[in-house]
């Protein structure tokens, strides 16, 4: 399904974006904005170290920016001081970021300027957990709340008929669809708890920023879709995405804070860094890069990660 969007100024916008929008009509290949954007939630770890080499190696492999985004919205779950644990680490691993590291903490006026725009496609939801019985949202506050509800969530509304369904081409993974109708419903942008969610601030922020090229996790591939409409509904561009896989565990949850994973542990020895963390994440996207200096690491580290993309679904 397309979305043609509404009308209105959107003074947040970044200049790269107003730029893209004047060539849209054009082939041409913008220049490279790509991002890392960690949640504060503890230390980097291997999974999280493959996630921000991937990006960094795409990024550069595109003589493009890397931004540093720091996703601190679920306040909830922020850890004191994760933040400049995980730009310490970043540095020490060779990964230098272009431009200033910004915070989702400090972006809650542009939130509020994209609800303000999405207009009458935002509900108030007065829906508990306890509520919602099914995984799927099935519109229970979309026609007005019930009585002794209140609508401390705010929802966007998706189009019933007919369903809402939006693919995309992954650069890893190749072609991907979903019906979001069906198989999410409509979603929260604000949570109950006051704070923004994800797909909102994660959509904002990569319009604001003039992102072009998004490299992550396969966790996050289902989630695209909501992106797709949400920057449809925005009149954003669309950037282009490569979902590469997650480092899992033992017993093949995704290797998180949540399911114990541990940072790793250099004692400020570059060498064990380059052993221990980075050529081990390296393998794991498929490299397998021989160095003895970080420096070096990552003058074999790029032209590989080029010569990967060639055999990928959509190439680079």
């Amino acid at each position: 399904m397309r979305f043609a969007g509404r009308s209105g100024r959107w003074p947040w916008r970044s200049a790269a974006w107003a730029g893209r929008v004047k060539m849209a009509a054009m082939t041409v290949r913008l220049p490279y904005i790509g991002r890392f954007a960690p949640s504060p939630t503890g230390p980097l770890h291997i999974g999280s170290l493959v996630a921000a080499m991937a990006s960094y190696l795409d990024a550069r492999a595109h003589q493009g920016q890397w931004l540093v985004r720091i996703e601190d919205v679920d306040v909830g779950r922020n850890v004191a001081g994760a933040d400049a644990h995980i730009l310490a680490s970043l540095q020490r691993c060779g990964m230098h970021w272009d431009g200033e590291v910004t915070w989702q903490t400090q972006r809650y006026a542009l939130y509020e300027q994209a609800v303000a725009q999405l207009g009458e496609l935002i509900y108030p939801c007065g829906c508990s957990r306890k509520d919602i019985a099914a995984a799927i949202y099935p519109g229970t506050c979309r026609h007005g709340l019930a009585p002794g509800k209140v609508g401390r969530a705010l929802r966007l509304k998706l189009p019933q008929q007919p369903h809402c369904v939006l693919s995309f081409d992954d650069r890893w993974f190749g072609h991907y669809s979903q019906d979001i109708t069906a198989e999410v419903g409509d979603y929260v942008l604000r949570r109950a708890d006051g704070f923004w969610a994800y797909q909102l601030a994660v959509v904002v922020d990569d319009g604001a920023q003039g992102i072009t090229d998004i490299v992550r996790g396969a966790d996050l591939l289902d989630s695209t879709p909501r992106q797709l409409y949400l920057q449809q509904a925005l009149g954003l561009p669309q950037p282009s995405y490569l979902h590469m896989p997650v480092v899992v565990n033992e017993i093949g949850d995704k290797l998180s804070k949540q399911t114990g994973a541990q940072a790793f542990d250099d004692g400020g020895d570059p060498q064990l860094l380059l052993r221990n963390a980075m050529q081990p994440a390296a393998r794991f996207l498929g490299l397998e890069v021989q160095a003895d200096s970080i420096d070096a690491f990552w003058r074999a580290a790029v032209p590989a990660w080029a010569q990967l993309l060639q055999t990928l679904p959509r190439g680079a």
